[in-house]
């Protein structure tokens, strides 16, 4: 009898062996390539958490390049050279102008390529801010005149959103009312530490690796945007131009991210900044199926992607609001049907601006 017992549960453990087999090689030819950004970064992050979420769910093997250039790869997603990628909204919008990196396609192929590309779920990237060294004695931003201020690298969006903040928060144009300071990213730290620049008006993270690396240095102020100006409909204007949106948070949440050596000013309690908006893309080709199982792999996980590092729990995951999103209006990115169709099981409302 005990013998008989221990062949059939040897016949089901073997059968249970041959369906995983099975079903393991099954999943394993569903193979999607996927590119991001820079290691550490919150689209890579979010990245290399979509991979092992789909592939703990058995909805797909992603292949994750990191490191790469998102204007290069978000032409390859909407050209269905590869399956998946994250990176901000304002490319897409220059993608279908035909304008700026993308002047080469031309307004009519780019704007044919533009709309082949279709999200699964937004996040905010980055947030703009001014900051500087408590030594400095810098008063806030109305006190950039006559002072170095980082603007960001020699070229691209950031320096030229740097300066528009800087003029319409501070009342300072560059090169004639402050010195700009431009350097690549990888040597923005220590233009602050070393004091080639006295302040910064840059993207930044609640803390990310820089800010981190800076405040080693000594302690720092963070100035929210002023509220009136704020609140005007010209800086709703300049603030919510594609790929940004206004940003707004209780300065005790941002506090209790920064640690006490910073110093969070705001008039209010309400710390303002302007947010980078983007996501994670696909080519619109993809199977409503697969679309439906990456999303809802990515809400199932949204309180284990925002512990990975501090400061993801800042960037909105799980808000598909189109003014905190970034989306509808002049951004030609629709949320995928597969997509929608997670979210709104999920119980949000996926506005019809953002449907395709």
């Amino acid at each position: 009898m005990e013998e008989k017992l221990i062949n059939r549960l040897k016949k089901v453990a073997v059968l249970a062996t041959a369906a995983t087999f099975v079903t393991t090689a099954a999943t394993a030819q569903v193979n999607l390539t996927m590119h991001t950004a820079g290691s550490g970064t919150p689209v890579a992050l979010t990245a290399t958490a979509l991979v092992e979420y789909a592939a703990d769910r058995d909805v797909a093997n992603i292949q994750l390049s990191e490191g790469k250039v998102a204007t290069n790869y978000l032409k390859e997603l909407a050209e269905g050279k590869i399956d998946i990628a994250n990176g901000p909204f304002i490319l897409p919008f220059l993608m279908t102008k035909g304008a700026g990196p993308y002047a080469k396609l031309g307004k009519e192929k780019g704007a044919e390529l533009g709309t082949n590309i279709q999200l699964l779920y937004p996040y905010t990237l980055a947030i703009f801010t001014m900051y500087a060294y408590n030594a400095k004695g810098i008063s806030g931003w109305d006190d950039l005149k006559g002072r170095k201020i980082l603007n960001g690298p020699p070229r691209g969006a950031a320096t030229g959103n740097s300066r528009a903040l800087a003029q319409f928060f501070g009342g300072a144009k560059h090169g004639q009312d402050y010195e700009s300071v431009t350097v690549n990213w990888n040597q923005a730290s220590a233009a602050i530490v070393d004091g080639t620049a006295d302040a910064a008006v840059l993207t930044v993270h609640f803390p990310g690796p820089r800010e981190t690396r800076n405040i080693a240095a000594g302690a720092m102020t963070m100035w929210s945007m002023p509220k009136d100006k704020f609140e005007s409909d010209a800086a709703q204007k300049l603030l919510n131009k594609p790929g940004s949106g206004a940003y707004v948070a209780p300065v005790s949440f941002i506090q209790s991210k920064m640690g006490s050596d910073w110093t969070i000013a705001s008039e209010d309690g309400t710390f303002r900044g302007m947010a980078v908006t983007g996501g994670d893309m696909v080519n619109k080709s993809m199977d409503e199926e697969m679309a439906y199982q990456l999303t809802k792999a990515h809400i199932d996980n949204l309180e284990t992607i925002q512990a990975i590092a501090p400061f993801l729990s800042t960037l909105n995951y799980g808000i598909v609001d189109p003014k905190v999103a970034g989306l509808c209006g002049p951004n030609p990115v629709k949320f995928h049907p597969g997509a929608v169709r997670a979210w709104e099981e999920a119980g949000h409302k996926i506005a019809d601006c953002a449907k395709p």
